[in-house]
């Protein structure tokens, strides 16, 4: 598969992004904020970082560069779509995935490995991934909170929208495991056409054998051999 990968002002995962994915034997294309085509991608990445310094909000200013056009269309045609951290941040700006990222609760930047627990069966990053263990993933926001109002809420349960939650080691979803104070412990949801995938934690970055961890891997993998039955 072709794989654009947006670089902003301010992206600092771009790099761990593309050697994941090249790794797993994709094509990989860098896409600047200014440009104004997607180069022939079949799926675009917006990697984690700090785009446009993460003036007013993060992913505000993201969201009206001359590329977000571009995969605005190319999201709302059924192109799949993959925000990590700032990357989910700047879709839920843009408007292609529900809800908004508030700031941690404790105010403070977070960075550790959590546990996930993976929730939708029918989205394709989440849908091959076993729901009875928990992937360790990393984090590294300070504006991680999940919120989306009541309505919202129940939509995103309806229709099989919550990828992913914060979890405690043995699955158990609690207030002790909420690292960030996300609603319902939200790490991840996808629009309702499963099209567009956003998570805050990091699965590139435990996605080889050389960090120690390969759990990301998984999710990868989950992503790739689903993509084509999750829409």
């Amino acid at each position: 598969m072709k794989i654009g990968v947006v670089v902003f002002p301010g992206s600092n995962c771009d790099q761990d992004m593309i050697y994941t994915l090249r790794q797993m034997n994709h094509e990989v294309v860098e896409l600047w904020h200014k440009d104004t085509d997607l180069k022939g991608a079949e799926m675009v990445v917006l990697p984690g970082g700090f785009s446009y310094g993460d003036y007013l909000r993060s992913g505000a200013i993201a969201r009206f560069s001359p590329i977000m056009e571009e995969v605005i269309q190319f999201a709302k045609q059924g192109g799949f779509v993959l925000g990590v951290c700032n990357g989910f941040q700047v879709l839920c700006e843009s408007g292609l995935l529900p809800g908004t990222l508030l700031h941690n609760t404790s105010h403070t930047f977070i960075c550790k490995n959590v546990h996930l627990k993976a929730v939708s069966s029918s989205a394709a990053i989440s849908a091959g991934l076993a729901k009875d263990r928990t992937y360790i993933i990393p984090i590294a926001h300070g504006e991680g909170r999940y919120h989306i109002d009541e309505e919202g809420y129940k939509s995103l349960q309806e229709n099989d929208q919550i990828l992913f939650q914060y979890a405690a080691a043995d699955g158990s979803v609690g207030a002790e495991s909420n690292v960030n104070g996300s609603l319902a412990n939200i790490a991840g949801v996808c629009n309702l056409a499963k099209n567009v995938f956003g998570m805050m934690p990091h699965p590139e970055r435990a996605a080889d054998a050389n960090l120690g961890n390969e759990d990301g891997a998984a999710l990868f993998k989950s992503l790739f051999e689903n993509l084509s039955v999750s829409v």
